[in-house]
């Protein structure tokens, strides 16, 4: 008898650390196939770690303008009924309304003119039906289709809800009546109102995000939503993930005598001062004359490909160790074309492991620090030399994802550039408060891959 299969769709590379690199797949009794438009390199790094079956080049996609217009439009109605449901302006932030070229603000001030019109969700649902046919009209539907004919997979799962070739993926296996299901990339994605496809099962990370899903999509039935956990924090629960000490710092070269503090970098765009906190940090720990306590690892966001931080370690050469992802990435640079070694599972894990605090804007480093008990600090001020005040720690903090937080006390605040030492340099732990917040955004983490692995036999 001929197995069942199972048709893997990563958009991106954290969805191939999370999914490929965990448990998910390791015991499923199905056939794997990749659908993908990796590079050749990609695919034999994937293979090295990975057990497919067969891996299946995907055509090129281009979206039609009248595709974009009717997702665009979709997402920015949506924005404008999240906002009357939560009551948050930060939503909007999620909109670029500063377009560059003459073309693209035509385009866009059209959408900006009438997205205020949708305000019944009927005439919301009315434009996702539009979206639906309009992806169904694109040639790269048909060929799509007929490649799923030809395989005959049981189910499609995909790592990533806002994917644009996804959504038409999606569209043409549920015409073939194949299951289909996809994950809630992260736990700050619903708010946003970027699901660009549709399918059978969701799999969320919490009761939260679950109640997330219902409040912003109530067309999609409860029975589809299921609370799985996220499998990227499984990597914690296996000593095997922690690199030897001694080789750990060495390779780093780190001082086993000093403590190390965390700094994690965001992305260019969450975050754009960046390297200006990890400055302050440096001066004030060498100011107190602490710099023989303590080394500053600076891990950067691996799609932070800008060099802002080069300047600041060169200057702080002793104090500051750049410990730098162990990502794979294609020439473009581009965000989607940049893949995970699974040896950076390993430095991350590590990192959390022999740090003994993590220090950020916001991230969910966060947690995964708590997972070894070591707190967090949010840093939670603006640097006032800055010229342009269009970006603000303070927006951050009310997105909408921070409203989890059962209260402040989950992290530390860092709320002025003269609390660092007395903040950093606190001897504490993960509190009781950092807990909750934990379980309440990715509760059982611990049975991720198992759960998951049960939807594919609904």
């Amino acid at each position: 008898m001929e197995k069942n299969k199972i048709v893997l769709l990563f958009p991106d590379g954290v969805g191939i650390r999370n999914y490929l690199y965990t448990k998910v797949f390791n015991e499923v009794k199905e056939d794997l196939v990749l659908f993908h438009n990796f590079d050749t390199e990609t695919i034999e790094v994937i293979k090295k770690n990975v057990l497919l079956d067969d891996e299946v080049t995907l055509p090129t996609y281009k979206e039609t303008i009248k595709e974009k217009f009717l997702r665009e439009l979709i997402c920015l109605s949506r924005l404008y009924y999240n906002d009357r449901k939560v009551s948050n302006s930060t939503l909007f932030v999620n909109w670029n309304w500063n377009q560059k070229t003459f073309s693209k603000k035509i385009f866009y001030k059209s959408i900006e003119f009438l997205a205020p019109f949708f305000k019944e969700y009927s005439s919301i649902l009315n434009l996702e039906k539009k979206y639906q046919k309009a992806i169904r009209q694109n040639s790269f539907y048909n060929e799509v289709k007929d490649i799923l004919r030809k395989i005959e997979p049981l189910t499609i799962f995909c790592s990533h809800q806002r994917a644009l070739k996804a959504a038409t993926i999606f569209a043409a296996a549920t015409d073939l009546g194949i299951q289909t299901d996809t994950v809630i990339y992260s736990w700050d994605n619903l708010p946003k109102a970027r699901m660009a496809l549709r399918a059978d099962n969701y799999l969320v990370w919490s009761h939260y995000m679950k109640e997330e899903l219902e409040l912003y999509y109530p067309e999609i039935p409860v029975n589809t939503i299921h609370v799985t956990g996220t499998p990227q924090f499984e990597f914690y629960q296996d000593e095997k993930n922690i690199i030897d000490r001694e080789t750990f710092y060495k390779t780093y070269n780190l001082d086993p005598d000093k403590k190390i503090i965390c700094f994690s970098g965001d992305d260019t765009k969450t975050s754009p001062d960046d390297p200006d906190y990890l400055r302050d940090i440096a001066e004030e720990l060498i100011k107190a004359n602490l710099q023989n306590e303590y080394q500053i690892l600076l891990r950067r966001c691996p799609v932070d490909f800008s060099g802002r931080f080069d300047d600041v370690v060169k200057e702080y050469k002793g104090l500051i160790k750049e410990v730098s992802p162990l990502w794979y990435f294609s020439k473009s640079k581009e965000w989607n074309a940049v893949y995970p070694s699974i040896e950076d599972v390993q430095l991350l894990v590590s990192t959390a492991f022999y740090s003994d605090i993590v220090v950020n804007v916001g991230s969910t480093m966060a947690f995964d620090f708590a997972m070894f008990n070591k707190p967090c600090v949010f840093i939670n001020y603006d640097q006032q030399d800055k010229v342009e005040k269009e970006w603000s720690v303070k927006t951050i903090y009310q997105f909408q994802h921070f409203k989890s937080m059962p209260n402040k006390n989950a992290v530390i605040w860092l709320n002025k550039k003269e609390e660092i030492v007395d903040k950093i340099t606190l001897k504490t732990n993960v509190n009781s408060d950092m807990i909750e917040w934990r379980d309440i955004v990715i509760e059982d983490y611990k049975n991720a891959s198992m759960k998951i692995q049960q939807i594919f036999k609904i």
